[in-house]
């Protein structure tokens, strides 16, 4: 049975209606309620009416709860970083604010939307498959290109000397376009509203229902000179209005723009000017964020902008979001550490279904959360300690004052035990004052301070590899030699004289840009290709796991063309017989894949982050020496990316690594910033257990495969001086 699903939104409004105002740029909403419906689609058509209100009834609708009574507080002009674990709902709130759903929100926003949710394929099905690359691009600024076009339909109605009634037909569609916006409006407000304001929002809807057929019959009829003169008046007002907001937006040259951009995002000229369709996955991508950066927007929404992208377009995007107008709200999305810490300067937590915020970057937000979590945890401490006193003391004086019969005592118990009701919690206010109770609770309160709260760490996910299998006796994993390597047709090498050697515990990240040969030079390694010139001696008892950057595609198309596959079936089908059912649940599990999730759940019904844990199990169960990994933080959240960091650098085997994530890479290949229980994670490890013995980072390059001495940064540094050539 199939699924529709759809996002419902309920929040808090204002009394005043900020429809009109041009200039309500921030958003500003209170109680706001984002759910996801997920409602079974009936059954065939040729189903009886009675037999079809029977399995409706049985039918329940799956509500699945984003956020509930929170804040939606955006800024004009503030960058935002949105974090949050992966099915939190990051990608569902972005597209309610991308599609208007929320009520309170002014209609005039322009707002461009990066989906990292849409399947590239969604090009083709607009009917922009045959446009080259630049015409996409370019007919993707809807808002722009309409006034354009509405521009150049008046002044060409005006100067038409052959026919003077144009401009009276012009102006007649153009108020009924207009009105039209106008009815959609409000016919969402009277869907979205309730009580008295609902009734008034249901009798505006009549109106303007009679408003659109009038409109619509005059329309339809002939126009007359009797309204030439007055026509031609507005036109001319309404075309200085559109030449002076067309004269207000930067690069007028749309087009030059949108090549800039590309150009920008590592698409050649020869890409720009072939057709859409006749570009990959990942190249479909970045056309789309392309055509996102282009758009004239107030808010710009980007999810996971940085996938498929190499480190010279991540700095490029870095450098682009932080010279684009001021007045633009950026949200942004994304696992990579270094870009999330360049381009925000707030950082909006989404956890237990709210919205936190944080003034700062995500390091700032770390390093503040732990500080101040510290703090509140020392405070509790010694409060506790206080209040055990003085329930002891308490204690004391009422059971002494009885026995003595001492009134005093039992008022100074009395008075005691009202300053633990009263008095004992937080000290200072939120801005970091002391407390003071006339001004940090004034009005109607229960006369108590607030409890010290300490906040909870955030629940970080633990990955546990499990270790390599036994060796037996020593030697080199993996020796390449004098290795070249040429595509069939081509008449230039993409690999050049390779030499590596890779022993037990190395890691060994490999950095370059996009399409200087890093999976070609994996594939040799895994022997997926065989090199044109040298040899590849491997380990006679090597045992190797593979990860490609297409293994969460080629699970998704696997999932689709069978739907009865879940993650335990698969394994051990991958597995052959050798591990038992019990084996690949001790597998899953480990990756966060148990119980009914791994029985149960089709492959088809996963998340990107739970696609990725099954297929490091697929690569995992043989307990390789060596993994070899292609791009593998793409589909992951912040928080799964910084479990597998911590996973792998606890990992006992050999790592060879390709990546654009510059913390990943630091982490991970240099060991910097390790976090202690992944040395302690180490030490559990079987016998085998190896600490790194070389961290190395090349740079592939024109062929060849340098050693980087100062590692990423010196790869960054380059990038960065890169980028400076590449105009903005």
């Amino acid at each position: 049975m199939e699924h529709s699903s759809s996002i419902q939104v309920s929040c808090q409004q204002t009394r005043f209606d900020i429809k009109e105002d041009a200039a309500a740029k921030d958003i500003d909403i209170d109680g706001l309620n984002i759910s996801i419906i997920t409602n079974p689609s009936i059954g065939s058509p040729s189903e009886s009416n009675a037999s079809t209100s029977k399995a409706s009834k049985s039918r329940k609708s799956a509500v699945i709860e984003i956020l509930t009574q929170s804040e939606l507080k955006l800024r004009c002009g503030h960058r935002y970083g949105l974090l949050g674990r992966n099915g939190t709902g990051k990608s569902t709130l972005l597209r309610a604010i991308s599609e208007g759903l929320i009520p309170g929100m002014s209609e005039n926003l322009k707002i461009a939307f990066l989906d990292q949710t849409v399947s590239p394929s969604s090009i083709d099905q607009t009917g922009a498959g045959g446009a080259t690359v630049v015409q996409y691009v370019v007919e993707s600024d809807e808002y722009r290109n309409k006034l354009v076009s509405l521009h150049g339909l008046i002044s060409r109605a005006l100067d038409d000397a052959a026919d003077p009634l144009s401009i009276v037909r012009v102006m007649r569609q153009t108020r009924h376009e207009r009105l039209l916006e106008e009815f959609n409006y409000v016919a969402k407000m009277a869907r979205l509203r309730s009580g008295a304001r609902g009734l008034q929002s249901r009798k505006e809807l009549v109106a303007m229902e009679k408003k659109v057929a009038q409109s619509s019959v005059i329309l339809s009829t002939e126009p007359s000179a009797s309204t030439l003169q007055e026509d031609s008046k507005e036109a001319v007002d309404l075309m200085l209005r559109l030449q002076s907001e067309l004269d207000a937006m930067p690069a007028t040259d749309l087009e030059a723009k949108a090549r800039m951009v590309l150009s920008g995002l590592g698409i050649s000229e020869q890409q720009m000017n072939a057709p859409v369709q006749t570009l990959s996955g990942g190249w479909h991508m970045r056309v789309l964020l392309a055509a996102a950066l282009v758009k004239v927007a107030d808010v710009l929404l980007l999810d996971e902008p940085t996938n498929y992208l190499d480190l010279l377009g991540i700095i490029w995007l870095q450098n682009y979001i932080q010279s684009i107008n001021p007045d633009t709200t950026v949200v942004i999305v994304s696992h990579d550490r270094s870009f999330m810490n360049s381009v925000c300067d707030e950082t909006i937590i989404l956890t237990e279904k709210s919205l936190k915020y944080f003034r700062g970057n995500l390091d700032e937000y770390e390093d503040d959360f732990r500080s101040r979590r510290l703090y509140l945890l020392r405070m509790k401490d010694a409060q506790d300690k206080q209040i055990e006193h003085i329930q002891k003391t308490i204690q004391s004086n009422v059971k002494l004052g009885k026995k003595t019969g001492d009134d005093n005592r039992l008022r100074q118990a009395k008075s005691r035990q009202k300053k633990l009701d009263d008095r004992m919690g937080m000290q200072v206010n939120a801005k970091g004052a002391r407390f003071k109770l006339s001004r940090d609770m004034a009005g109607f309160h229960h006369s108590r301070r607030e409890q010290i709260d300490v906040p909870e760490e955030e629940r970080e996910m633990h990955l546990h590899f499990p270790p390599a299998s036994e060796l037996r006796f020593p030697g080199p994993l993996l020796s390449i030699e004098n290795v070249s390597f040429q595509y069939p047709g081509n008449t230039e090498k993409t690999l050049l004289d390779i030499d590596l050697v890779v022993r037990l515990g190395d890691r060994v990240g490999i950095v370059g840009l996009n399409g200087c040969g890093k999976s070609t030079l994996l594939k040799l390694i895994t022997g997926s290709s065989v090199p044109t010139k040298g040899s590849i001696t491997k380990h006679p008892r090597l045992k190797m796991g593979y990860y490609t950057q297409h293994s969460v595609e080629v699970l998704q198309d696997l999932g689709r063309s069978d739907l009865s596959v879940t993650p335990l079936s698969l394994l051990l089908e991958k597995s052959g017989g050798s591990l038992s059912d019990q084996d690949c649940r001790e597998i899953l599990g480990m990756l966060g894949l148990a119980g009914h999730t791994a029985s149960d759940v089709p492959i088809a019904k996963l998340s990107g982050g739970q696609l990725v844990r099954l297929a490091f199990a697929l690569v995992l169960w043989e307990r390789p020496h060596v993994m070899v990994l292609d791009e593998v933080t793409t589909h992951l959240d912040f928080y799964t990316v910084k479990a597998l960091s911590n996973a792998l650098a606890a990992y006992n085997g050999a790592l060879i690594i390709v990546s654009h994530d510059r913390s990943f890479v630091r982490l991970v290949i240099e060991g910097h910033g390790l976090r202690d229980d992944a040395d302690d994670n180490a030490e559990d490890q079987e016998d085998l257990t190896v600490v790194p013995s070389g961290r190395t980072v090349y740079r592939l390059s024109k062929g060849r495969l340098k050693i980087l001495k100062d590692g990423m940064g010196q790869f960054e540094k380059a990038m960065e001086k890169k980028c400076t050539s590449i105009s903005l």
